[in-house]
């Protein structure tokens, strides 16, 4: 079995959270995204990482809690799992969930829950990963799929109805983020710039609260984008992505 770290208030401050690994720039969203996982640790909120240097971690928590528009009751809800570089195919992918499936077991939980898509998108897991653990589609929007493994015969979650908009009243090109991503206050700073010095409108509504998630017009884990009021993608942008996009 490989050595792993679940963060908590004692060992946060001295524990990297795997994204953005050394990099300055994303410094401000690495102490914001470690502040966001301070205040939801009382939610029930895991973060499970290898314990070495790399992106390699687990993310849940109670779905009531989640910062994602899906509603259900007694089950965990999984917003990342990944394993990058090197530390792929060593079967650590297979461990963190089988750890999520059983702590969720251990805290008498209907199953667990997470977000794919029938086509590869970024910042989600793999569908037929968790097929290989039983989990079952129960849920969709789009190309967008809400996955559940369940231990029980109670309702499973589905997406909140204000998600299954995936439109807004705005034309500007609009962007809903989180800090649940590190990545993301970088690059609104970016944006917001390139905007300023090219005059475009571009607007940036945060998810900073529970309602706010839960009531999102889209799917939303950490990002998501807006063109003339239709939802385009869950790619967090940067300024060259943005202007490939708009043209």
């Amino acid at each position: 079995m490989n050595d792993y770290i679940n963060l908590d208030l004692n060992n946060i401050e001295n524990e990297h959270i795997c994204c953005a690994i050394g990099d300055p720039k994303h410094q401000d969203g690495v102490d914001k995204k470690k502040e966001w996982i301070k205040n939801k640790l009382k939610d029930g909120h895991v973060f499970r990482k290898l314990n070495a240097r790399g992106k390699i971690f687990i993310e849940y928590e109670p779905v009531e809690t989640a910062w994602v528009p899906i509603e259900g009751e007694n089950y965990e809800y999984i917003y990342c799992l990944w394993v990058a570089g090197s530390f792929k195919g060593k079967g650590i992918a297979k461990e963190l969930l089988e750890y999520a499936i059983n702590d969720a077991k251990e805290k008498k939980k209907s199953g667990i829950c997470t977000l794919v898509s029938q086509k590869k998108k970024p910042f989600l897991g793999e569908k037929k990963f968790f097929e290989h653990f039983g989990f079952k589609v129960v849920d969709n929007i789009n190309d967008y799929e809400l996955m559940v493994l369940s231990f029980d015969n109670k309702e499973t979650p589905k997406f909140c109805d204000t998600a299954r908009k995936m439109e807004i009243n705005s034309k500007n090109f609009t962007i809903y983020y989180s800090n649940e991503c590190p990545y993301v206050e970088y690059e609104v700073k970016e944006l917001s710039e390139y905007a300023r010095k090219n005059n475009i409108k571009l607007d940036f509504i945060k998810i900073d609260s529970l309602e706010k998630a839960k009531n999102a017009p889209c799917i939303i884990n950490n990002w998501a984008n807006f063109y003339k009021g239709k939802f385009v993608s869950n790619t967090i942008l940067n300024a060259n992505a943005f202007e490939k996009l708009i043209k």
